[in-house]
């Protein structure tokens, strides 16, 4: 049994500094405006509804909600995303990765 525990407490020690390598949030070089335009398709595309965009400095706040799916039991609470501008490039965050694959890929 302390066999194991030392095994796993290795493998433990040894996966942490590689999973700390991540280079972070991806980058992309398109203007603000693209990158909102995308980002409304894409959502509306999956079934969210836009509720409002804000300009909060170099940031874009966008608030989104799920939709009722067509089963009349209401809307979901409405969501956060920001799309914050560096000096040449965009950057998503709070962005759920399943409507980030797909801003990805309009984007490239």
């Amino acid at each position: 049994m302390r066999r194991l525990s030392l095994a796993v407490l290795a493998l433990t020690v040894l996966a942490l500094p590689a999973a700390a390598q991540g280079k972070g949030p991806k980058k992309y070089a398109v203007t603000t405006d693209r990158a909102l335009v995308v980002t409304k398709d894409v959502l509306v595309a999956q079934g969210y509804e836009v509720v409002r965009v804000e300009n909060s400095g170099r940031d874009y706040v966008v608030w989104y909600r799920r939709g009722n799916r067509g089963r009349g039991k209401g809307k979901g609470p409405p969501v956060r995303m920001v799309i914050h501008r560096a000096v040449d490039r965009v950057v998503f965050l709070n962005t759920p990765s399943a409507i980030l694959v797909d801003i990805d890929v309009q984007l490239k």
